[in-house]
């Protein structure tokens, strides 16, 4: 017996897959040029890094981080290019960008002091990009271009460029929360791209304010994130909406944990659940499931507002001494592209975000 086929009707050319890959390949680019500061000319020739002797100390921990940062790379670029150039090409294409890219950012790293350019460097970035396109070739079609994953994008999210926007949004929500230096769900914080000086905490530290400013931002984050991935949903159903606002919370928890437990040395892996967090968290999922019944535009509406009003207080919280303290480890040595790449998405993902849901329309 032959299977039962599901014919999908013709949908609008969906392009969130190129979306994903250049958002990623920007945060790259700043992530492995960060801090962006004190630009000059050593003398040295540019491209003596590459026939430099190989580093006296290094661990095979900083190859492992350099592998992994462009191996998301090579993996998001296989099915973006995939239809229009073919498989193989598509492979091809994604490690011969991603070498030349690693190559750029690593002779552009001769102008940077707190840089140093690497053949070794250069050699993971470019292994990370093979292995990602390999695994990309594999396994991208099944979850970005085809495949179950992919049909269940179909039957349950939003379509055309609106709903590809969103879904590279939630993406990158996902992504700022690898950085452990923020607030559980604190994005916004313009102070990490600025210098102190110019834009200092505007409230000095307290432990009752400073648990009172996070409650009331995670509250606010935790409904915004909640009603923005429900948005998303194709559905009418409010249980799909739930669902996905359900996923995300829970995701975006779980990779804190990660965050927390990988990347500081020492630190626990549930550290953000502070009594501010919880209870922000708790008032978050309470707002979002009593405001879930509202129609549509009421719903996205409250997100922006909520989105907004955490988006101010992240900037007006007081400096945690804590996270000054833990961003000693954090800064140095092998997390300096990571550190760079997730300070950036985690700073403009609100304001990314909010015209997403003041341009979105809502059908009667």
């Amino acid at each position: 017996m032959q299977p039962e086929l599901i014919e999908l009707p013709a949908l609008p050319e969906s392009r969130w897959q190129l979306y994903l890959a250049s958002a990623y390949t920007l945060l790259a680019i700043y992530g492995s040029l960060y801090p962006f500061s004190g630009w000059h000319d050593s003398g040295a020739p540019l491209a003596a890094f590459l026939t430099a002797a190989w580093p006296r100390y290094f661990t095979f921990f900083d190859l492992a981080v350099n592998v992994a940062a462009y191996l998301p790379l090579g993996f998001l670029w296989v099915p973006a290019t995939r239809p229009r150039v073919g498989p193989v090409a598509a492979v091809v294409l994604a490690v011969a960008c991603g070498a030349g890219l690693s190559l750029a950012i690593e002779t552009l790293q001769n102008f940077l002091p707190s840089r140093v350019p690497s053949s070794v460097d250069l050699g993971c970035n470019a292994l990370g990009v093979l292995f990602g396109a390999l695994a990309g070739a594999r396994w991208g079609p099944a979850l970005l271009d085809g495949g179950r994953i992919h049909a269940l994008r179909i039957h349950h999210f939003m379509h055309g460029r609106a709903g590809d926007w969103g879904l590279v949004l939630l993406a990158l929500w996902l992504l700022t929360q690898l950085n452990p230096l923020t607030l559980l769900f604190g994005n916004g914080d313009l102070r990490s791209l600025l210098d102190p000086l110019l834009l200092p905490p505007p409230l000095p530290f307290s432990a009752g304010r400073f648990t009172e400013i996070e409650a009331a931002t995670v509250c606010a984050h935790t409904l915004a994130i909640g009603l923005l991935g429900g948005r998303l949903a194709r559905s009418r159903s409010r249980g799909v909406a739930l669902w996905i606002g359900l996923v995300m919370i829970v995701a975006g928890l779980l990779i804190k944990t990660l965050a927390l437990t990988l990347l500081l040395n020492g630190a626990p892996g549930m550290a953000w659940a502070t009594p501010g967090s919880l209870i922000g968290l708790g008032g978050g999922v309470i707002c979002w499931l009593a405001i879930s019944l509202a129609p549509t535009f009421l719903r996205q509406a409250v997100a922006a507002v909520a989105l907004l009003l955490a988006t101010v207080l992240v900037n007006l919280a007081p400096d945690n001494p804590y996270l000054i303290n833990s961003q000693n480890f954090w800064i140095a040595g092998q997390f300096l592209n990571f550190n760079g790449l997730t300070r950036l998405a985690s700073s403009l993902w609100p304001f990314l975000a909010l015209p997403w849901l003041l341009l979105l329309r809502t059908k009667p």
